[in-house]
Parts: C-alpha cells; sequence; structure tokens
C-alpha cells in the first residue's frame, strides 16, 4: 500500500455484488423484456432497438459491446482507467451473460403470451439487477459512460440524465414498430425499473452529511481530501461526559461515495465514531447549482 493511502483499489465483495446483479439483469432482460417487443432504457434499449430493425440480424449482445466499446475508447481519456474499470468489467461480464442467456433461456421467454406482465417481472427484475451494481458503485457501460462524461464537465444529476436518455431511447420504438401500446408498455417497464433501483440503492438520497467523531482527525481530513477530493469542516466540541474538547469532521458527499468514505475512515480509525444522515439538497461546488 503506497504511503499515506487509505483506499484500496480492488474489493472484491463488490465485484461478486456486480456479477450477481448483472445474472439477475441479463436473466429478466432476455427471460421476459426481450420476448414480449419491449423496449428498455440505457444502451440495451439502443441494440434492442438495432435487433428489432434488423429482424434479428444484428443480436443485441453484438451491439452492445460494440457500442461500449466505442464509448469506452472516447472516455477512457477523460474519465481515466481508474474510473473506468468497473464498468469495463461490468460490460464484458454482461456481455458474456447475455449470449449465455441467449442459449439458455427460450426464444419465446419464461412467460409465454403475455408481454405486459413478462415485461413488469423483466423489469423488476432487471432493476434489482442494476441497483446492485449500482450499489457497489459499479456500471453496466451505455448510456452510464456518457452521463458521466457531461457530469465531469457539467454538474448534471446522474438519474436526471439518465431518465432524460432512456426516455428518448423508448420514443424511437414507435418508428420501428409504429405502435403506441409498445412505446407505453415500455415506458411503464421503464417506470418499475427505475422503482427498484431506488429500492436497492435507496436512490432518494442524493447527498448525505457525515460527522466524524476520531483522535485521527488530521489523518482522516488529509485523507478526505487528496484521496476523496471533498472539502471538510474541522468543529470544534466538548465530550460532556469526558468533558474534554474534541474535534468533529464534518463534510457532504454524493451518494455513491459513501462507501468509499466508511471504507476510508475505518482503514484510519476502526474506533470512530460516525453519524451519516440524509440531506435533502446540498448546492455550491461539486454539487448542485445554487437555485434562483
Amino acid at each position: 500500500m503506497e504511503k499515506n493511502k487509505y483506499l484500496k483499489d480492488f474489493y472484491w465483495k463488490d465485484y461478486m455484488t456486480i456479477t450477481i446483479g448483472l445474472v439477475l439483469y441479463a436473466v429478466g432482460l432476455i427471460g421476459f423484456v426481450v420476448p414480449g417487443d419491449i423496449v428498455t432504457g440505457g444502451l440495451a434499449g439502443i441494440a434492442l432497438l438495432i435487433e428489432y430493425a434488423t429482424n434479428k440480424a444484428v443480436p443485441l449482445q453484438v451491439s452492445y459491446f460494440v457500442i461500449n466499446v466505442a464509448l469506452l475508447s472516447i472516455s477512457l481519456k477523460i474519465l481515466g482507467l481508474k474510473f473506468l474499470v468497473k464498468t469495463i468489467y461490468g460490460v464484458v461480464m454482461l456481455t458474456s451473460l447475455l449470449f449465455v442467456a441467449r442459449m439458455v433461456i427460450p426464444a419465446e421467454g419464461l412467460i409465454d403470451n403475455e408481454p405486459l406482465l413478462a415485461g413488469l417481472i423483466g423489469g423488476l427484475i432487471c432493476g434489482t439487477g442494476i441497483g446492485l451494481v449500482f450499489s457497489a458503485n459499479g456500471s453496466a457501460g451505455g448510456t452510464d459512460i456518457i452521463v458521466a462524461v457531461v457530469n465531469k464537465y457539467k454538474n448534471l444529476a446522474f438519474g436526471r440524465g439518465m431518465l432524460l436518455c432512456d426516455f428518448c431511447i423508448i420514443s424511437c420504438s414507435y418508428f420501428i414498430f409504429g405502435d403506441t401500446k409498445i412505446v407505453v408498455a415500455s415506458l411503464i417497464v421503464m417506470v418499475v425499473m427505475t422503482y427498484m433501483i431506488d429500492i436497492v440503492i435507496n436512490g432518494s438520497r442524493q447527498s448525505v452529511q457525515f460527522l466524524i467523531f476520531s483522535d485521527k482527525y488530521d489523518v482522516i481530513a488529509d485523507a478526505i481530501n487528496k484521496e476523496m477530493h471533498r472539502g471538510c469542516t474541522i468543529l470544534d466540541g466538548t465530550g460532556w461526559y469526558s468533558k474534554k474538547p474534541t474535534k468533529v469532521i464534518l463534510m457532504m458527499a454524493k451518494r455513491s461515495e459513501s462507501v468509499s468514505i466508511f471504507r476510508m475512515i475505518k482503514s484510519i480509525d476502526e474506533k470512530a465514531f460516525i453519524s451519516q444522515s440524509t440531506v435533502r439538497g446540498v448546492y455550491g461546488q461539486g454539487f448542485d447549482a445554487i437555485k434562483k
């Protein structure tokens, strides 16, 4: 481990969680969503549109992989390898799982002649799977990469950016099928998926506030600045039981950074006392723009 570096680069539990999530997503997509001619959001939705438009001449797993390789090649220079390593793993793993699912699951799907029901069940399973992937700070690629690149230069809320992309992709299915019922059904499935993702990762918490009590407050504060690239404030406090002065670290962070913050603090001081709370809005540099 490098000197003064407290966050490891590899956590095997993250990759196990990402893998389980991708398995669920592949089963939900191939076993329920695709047989009902329903279009999902994200790059998988674009790949489905290509498959439907070419009458299955170009399978979704092929176009999904090819487009992702192109996106990763472009964004690698902007976001860096360290940021994209889990995305690369997710893309390769999901592509492999889609190939396997296509061989194992029958073409008519796991529920026959009930496209909307199959789509709803598929939405539940896919949403759970993607929620697990996001909870481990992972990604399945696609529009996630586009939103991450945009977010680097403009403070666009991740969920809002994904929702906009998904709506545009699903709306395009009308030009292939010419049927508003499929568009409506796809939008319903998208809402179900989004709801399940929120349940899994507690998506209502966009930002969080930490109060950290530790004798090693100076080391933790330096690590927050250098490794998390976040600001923090040191407050003076008094322990009323001990009547001794103490230092309290106050910091704001994005929801997705919570796991890394806990890991970093634990690696420095396992006895640290930490309070994490949900905040409804954080405005300023690094968060949302101040509303006028």
